[in-house]
């Protein structure tokens, strides 16, 4: 599946296609990870726009470039300093002087890092998820994020007070872009029906391994599921293979998704893939572009101190009606959220603050064929 997403970006051969025609053009400066393609495959969902993918490395190697865009779309990796990415922005800057430039944040954590750094170059910023309550950025927290905050704090750990500035301003850049759910993993994933015989009532394979914070988080959730296997039939001990995994989803009654370095994970999507009720720490202090994450409607939610686990397993388990109601409901609105015209709705900001289209309703599904 990953061999057919590089092919749409970067030609049959790994070759960086060229522009063709008059319609707006627009190259994407990407980090080749799974993550970095599923946010950049909805940019290229409009007939309007033409959308070319350049690895970043190969950018910053000298090699072939699209001098001709009309505006740049930036990834790059989450360890720069604000100094280095600074001397990014003005090398991209210099190659294509006077273009509109888009940020996009395919990171697993919530917050703004390099908004200050950032404001002055760019004319949007995409993210795949964003806090509830947009007054929460700018404020200290133990460690990056709100949930080393948390962390910290629950398992008494000593990390360093961050806090991220975000502009007066910055606001109006945001749109609430793709992620995990348009990834190539999701798509496959939602190849099979969801109609199977379910004998694990819980899936919960999840790695425990990471920085501290992490590492404390997943063993306490591992725990929990651990405590259940008297009363349940638990997947949840040792490593399996890919194959035996998926078998597993999709024979699973519940899967439990813990946060990992962020609140969304890749498990959330494949459980929805495969039908098993997602059950995962309460996700209301984040929103996303689509609302994948509405309690006891889409997935259900479980306290962060996880004392109310066994109780959700045990209530979900004794009403498969209700459990399945949910299911369906995530699904469904899982392949929607794949369909060509979501795309465009969401993506549609974007352009608008790029300067490419002036209204919405300018853009249009791209033909089925391959695409000039």
């Amino acid at each position: 599946m990953l061999n057919k997403v590089k092919q749409k970006l970067f030609g049959r051969h790994g070759s960086l296609l060229p522009f063709a025609g008059t319609r707006p053009r627009v190259v994407v400066l990407t980090e080749r990870i799974d993550i970095g393609f599923a946010q950049v495959l909805p940019l290229m969902q409009a007939s309007a726009i033409q959308v070319r993918a350049q690895p970043m490395q190969s950018f910053l190697a000298g090699r072939k470039r699209y001098a001709e865009a009309d505006a740049v779309c930036v990834q790059t990796r989450f360890d720069l300093s604000d100094a280095q990415m600074h001397d990014l922005l003005l090398r991209i800057r210099r190659e294509w002087p006077q273009r509109p430039i888009a940020y996009l944040d395919w990171f697993a954590p919530t917050d703004l890092r390099y908004a200050q750094v950032l404001n002055q170059h760019i004319a949007a910023y995409v993210k795949k998820q964003l806090l509830a309550d947009f007054s929460g950025y700018g404020k200290p927290t133990i460690g990056d994020t709100v949930l080393t905050d948390y962390y910290a704090r629950r398992f008494d750990l000593t990390l360093p007070e961050r806090r991220f500035p975000v502009p007066a301003d910055f606001e109006r850049k945001l749109v609430l872009g793709p992620g995990f759910e348009c990834s190539p993993n999701t798509r496959q994933f939602l190849r099979n029906s969801i109609e199977a015989r379910r004998g694990i009532d819980l899936h919960a394979r999840f790695a425990t391994q990471g920085t501290e914070w992490y590492a404390r988080m997943r063993q306490e959730c591992k725990d929990e599921a651990l405590r259940l296997e008297g009363k349940f039939r638990v997947a949840c001990r040792g490593q399996v293979p890919k194959r035996q995994f998926r078998e597993e989803l999709r024979a699973s009654k519940m899967c439990f998704s813990p946060f990992g370095y962020g609140p969304v994970c890749w498990r959330d999507f494949e459980a929805m893939a495969c039908g098993a009720l997602l059950l995962k720490q309460d996700m209301s202090y984040v929103r996303l572009a689509r609302p994948f994450f509405v309690p006891y409607q889409t997935y259900v939610p479980i306290e962060w101190d996880l004392s109310d686990l066994a109780e959700k397993v045990a209530y979900y388990a004794a009403h498969p009606q209700e459990r399945e109601a949910i299911v369906r409901n995530a699904h469904t609105l899982l392949w929607q959220s794949l369909s060509e015209k979501w795309f465009l709705q969401d993506m549609a900001p974007l352009w608008r603050l790029l300067g490419l289209v002036p209204q919405s309703d300018a853009l249009e599904p791209a033909p089925s064929r391959k695409a000039a």
